[in-house]
């Protein structure tokens, strides 16, 4: 069994199994959140199951080394991998060698589809991915779609897991956020539309290089039926729909933050308006005519305080506009649900006011881009930024010296502070930094709060946007957030 070598040589495996999957005997790989859904739904569906994790007592397998992993794959026929396990992990590397076939759950989830209740046809997908905005994009569509009347689930980082979706009949249509490590090993599905949202440099080692991040993106657009969704601002998500191979009639539709151009969904004043489906392709009024979908107040609660919505949220707005009005979804939908939709926890959130500081917990900014982004949405030097955590390959240069006017002062936490510290003292020399000791791990965000609440003063804002992963000093990003969240209402209430 050969195996398909991509671009530059990176190598993403054959996608068929040797056998039938219920004569399979299968390796799992990581047995966390996601692998637990995985080894529920397999165990009754193969021949045999073996698992592996270097951190689940219960695993069949602990970590590995190439020669042991070897020996286990030589005999499977199917690998099934969690998230964690990159490319060049010793367990997928020898499942790669042998030209046995790794799949993501995304891959297992599309081939075990359940045909919907009373149908011969199992539900749609629509798809999501990009470096930021992709949790925000997901539950906007869902919100969208349940306006529209139809049973709906946003999986993927949020909710149930996409395979015990991808198994319930009950369920009409499903918005899925895709990650590009999901994406990597996923071979066959077929997404009625598929966003990329924005590419920017992330999980560089996971993936080796930018350029394989980029590609593994684009793996979304493989075999669209209705329309690939694309961010006009950003050129690399319509280079992406470019190269990609889709089913025949699939459109390119992008989205923009001003005004659309033909076939393309934007904003014209204060009113988001679609020209890619709000006509037949033979009308002959087709160019000239749009359709409204809302307008910027039908956002108002996603705003600051000030009640301005960032462009952010509003290109995330457009994007699941898009992919709803590509599954057909009415306009009055569109309206209705983003106006139902409300901001989720750990992004943007407000958190409390004390002696005229705002506290806000963007925990889910977990790169450079994200936290711009958030940094952005504040006025010039009165931020306190609270930022670190693990920067997963990328660098921090253009984040602090594009958003260095926005802050009064920064506090670092993460287990390797040094680099975002160097960063602040190369880029932003006249803002006031404090480095929090990552010694004592349970401590370090209550000490991040209170530095920042001492350097705070009144009309400033204390932001959580750390621009790194969690997973250095606490459980998850959510974790991380709960932590803020705990640790200001408890200092606010008893200043």
């Amino acid at each position: 069994m050969t195996e398909a070598p991509g671009p530059e040589g990176d190598t993403y495996g054959p996608a068929e199994p040797r056998v039938p999957l219920a004569q399979a005997r299968v390796v799992l790989a990581g047995l966390g959140v996601t692998g637990r859904s995985l080894q529920r739904v397999l165990e009754p569906r193969v021949a045999s199951l073996v698992t592996v994790d270097d951190r689940a007592h219960d695993a069949d397998h602990g970590a590995l080394d190439a020669d042991a992993a070897a020996a286990l794959l030589a005999d499977a026929d199917l690998l099934v991998a969690s998230p964690g396990f990159p490319p060049h992990h010793p367990v997928v590397a020898a499942a790669l060698a042998a030209g046995v076939p790794v799949w993501s759950e995304v891959e297992l989830a599309w081939r075990l589809r359940a045909n919907r209740l009373g149908t011969d046809e199992p539900a749609a997908w629509l798809g999501i991915t990009g470096s930021n905005g992709k949790t925000t994009t997901v539950e906007m569509l869902a919100a969208i779609l349940r306006a529209a009347g139809l049973r709906t689930a946003a999986v993927g980082n949020v909710g149930r897991s996409l395979v015990e979706a991808a198994l319930d009949p009950m369920l009409d249509v499903i918005a899925v956020e895709l990650s590009s490590f999901q994406l990597h090993f996923t071979h066959t599905m077929s997404l009625q539309a598929g966003a990329v949202l924005n590419v920017s440099a992330d999980h560089l080692d996971w993936h080796g290089s930018l350029a394989a991040y980029t590609r593994d993106k684009g793996r979304i657009y493989e075999n669209v039926q209705v329309a690939c969704v694309y961010n006009v601002a950003d050129a690399t998500t319509e280079d992406l729909v470019r190269e990609a191979d889709v089913v025949d009639g699939a459109r390119a539709v992008g989205f923009a933050v001003g005004t659309p151009g033909p076939g393309d969904l934007g904003l014209v004043d204060d009113v988001l308006v679609d020209r890619a489906f709000h006509a037949a392709d033979d009308d002959p009024d087709r160019r000239k005519s749009a359709a409204e979908l809302g307008t910027l107040a039908d956002l108002k609660q996603l705003g600051d305080h000030n009640g301005v919505v960032p462009t952010h949220i509003v290109a995330d707005a457009l994007a699941a506009a898009a992919l709803a009005r590509a599954h057909g979804v009415p306009a009055s939908a569109v309206r209705d649900g983003l106006r139902s939709f409300g901001p989720g926890e750990h992004r943007i959130q407000r958190v409390a006011e004390s002696a005229g500081v705002t506290y806000v917990n963007d925990s889910k900014a977990t790169n450079a881009h994200s936290a711009a982004a958030s940094l952005a949405g504040f006025a010039h030097g009165t931020v306190v930024w609270i930022a670190g955590g693990l920067a997963k390959g990328a660098t921090f240069d253009d984040l602090v010296s594009s958003r260095a006017d926005r802050m009064r002062a920064a506090v670092v936490i993460g287990a390797e502070p040094g680099p975002l510290a160097d960063t602040l003292a190369r880029h932003a020399p006249k803002v006031p930094v404090v480095v929090i000791d990552p010694g004592d791990t349970e401590t370090v965000m209550r000490r991040a709060v209170e530095a920042a609440r001492d350097l705070a003063q009144a009309g400033d804002t204390v932001l959580l946007a750390p621009a790194g992963a969690s997973q250095d000093q606490f459980a998850s990003y959510a974790h991380r957030g709960e932590e803020f969240v705990r640790v200001v209402r408890d200092l606010t209430t008893t200043r």
